[in-house]
């Protein structure tokens, strides 16, 4: 089940009937106490959440308060920003937010990056392995992620993003491949969202994150000592 936290009654059916033709189960919301009802009745496998809602609650404040409850902080958020808005971009990125979609939109570009998402987002596979780096930890079996003897909370794209990296340590990734493989797709001019989760993760991380290199005309690297 996928929730649609969207105003606009145009867009939202547009969206629900992009989905349903799809294959997936939908439904919509107009404002965050709808929304909130939905969620206690059910819990969906994504979120498509909008910035801009009417009421008291906007997107931003829905998806904090979402990360903040331990049933929902790995919930896959997909956020729906305004056209050039890079401001709502950032914002969402850093509230915890997986990825995003800027209005308008085409259709074939939404699906792709709701399936992308689901299918990162599945945890039915094993994981049974601690991946390390300098003073830095990932548990896949726990999902969780130390630094020192610190936890450190991520969103689910931000652990993605981390395995794949502790996953290819020191070998210079570019911004292309790392979309393809954390996100699943690669579309041109979408590499800002990799420069995004890069800068919310070294954050997060603290004297860990000095183990994510920049390679220069290249992308990214994670060294296996701190530099």
């Amino acid at each position: 089940m996928i929730f649609c936290v969207e105003d606009d009654q145009s867009i939202r059916e547009l969206i629900m009937y992009a989905l349903n033709s799809s294959g997936f189960d939908v439904r919509g919301f107009a404002d965050g106490e709808s929304f909130w009802q939905g969620l206690a009745a059910e819990a969906p496998e994504l979120v498509l959440l909008d910035v801009m809602l009417p009421g008291g609650e906007d997107g931003i404040s829905i998806l904090k308060r979402l990360r903040s409850e331990p049933k929902t902080r790995q919930l896959p958020v997909l956020m729906l920003t305004a056209k050039g808005s890079e401001y709502d971009k950032v914002l969402g990125l850093d509230s915890g937010a997986d990825d995003y979609v800027t209005k308008p939109f085409g259709v074939m570009e939404l699906i792709s990056r709701v399936k992308a998402l689901l299918r990162r987002s599945d945890r039915g596979k094993p994981v049974l392995r601690e991946l390390t780096a300098g003073n830095l930890v990932l548990n896949e079996e726990k999902h969780q992620v130390w630094v020192e003897d610190r936890e450190v909370q991520l969103t689910l794209k931000e652990f993605e993003l981390l395995h794949y990296l502790l996953e290819n340590q020191d070998l210079a990734l570019s911004r292309n491949k790392i979309l393809e493989a954390v996100w699943g797709f690669d579309f041109e001019g979408e590499t800002r969202t990799v420069d995004m989760h890069i800068k919310t993760l070294r954050q997060k991380l603290g004297s860990a994150g000095k183990l994510i290199q920049t390679v220069r005309g290249i992308g990214y690297k994670l060294g296996k000592e701190k530099t």
